[in-house]
């Protein structure tokens, strides 16, 4: 489930910061539900092949956050939060990834109806995908 940390180290974020956003999207979409158990910071930095100061360091921001708990003696779980906050969580990380994709269309001269074009085109090409194409 965590292989879907999108880790890409050359990335102008560091990796840290791309492995807490991951886990927010996880925890966002339900992929990491409430009460869920998360790796431990040794086998997530295994997993990934990164430093263990470096998931620590992302499990710290999340913690603060109020996104993870940590159980003495039990490991690290998915905080149980208000339903608002999670789809406030998912507002925020749409409207950042919808930036990014403005931004990035902006910079090639790209029109505003072409951008939404393309987000259109692309939503049915991942819905046939993943409908295996019975749409």
């Amino acid at each position: 489930m965590l292989s879907l940390l999108d880790i890409d180290p050359a990335a102008a974020a560091p990796i840290w910061r791309q492995i807490e956003e991951g886990m927010r999207r996880l925890v966002a979409s339900g992929a990491l539900p409430v009460g869920s158990a998360v790796p431990s910071v040794r086998e997530l930095a295994r997993e990934l092949r990164v430093n263990p100061a470096t998931v620590s360091k992302a499990y710290q921001g999340l913690t603060a956050a109020g996104a993870l708990e940590v159980r003495r003696g039990e490991g690290t779980f998915v905080a149980e939060r208000p339903a608002g906050t999670l789809a406030e969580e998912r507002r925020r990380l749409l409207a950042e990834r919808a930036r990014s994709y403005v931004e990035a269309a902006r910079s090639m001269g790209v029109a505003e109806p072409d951008a939404i074009a393309a987000i259109s085109e692309a939503w049915r090409e991942i819905t046939d995908a993943d409908d295996g194409g019975n749409t």
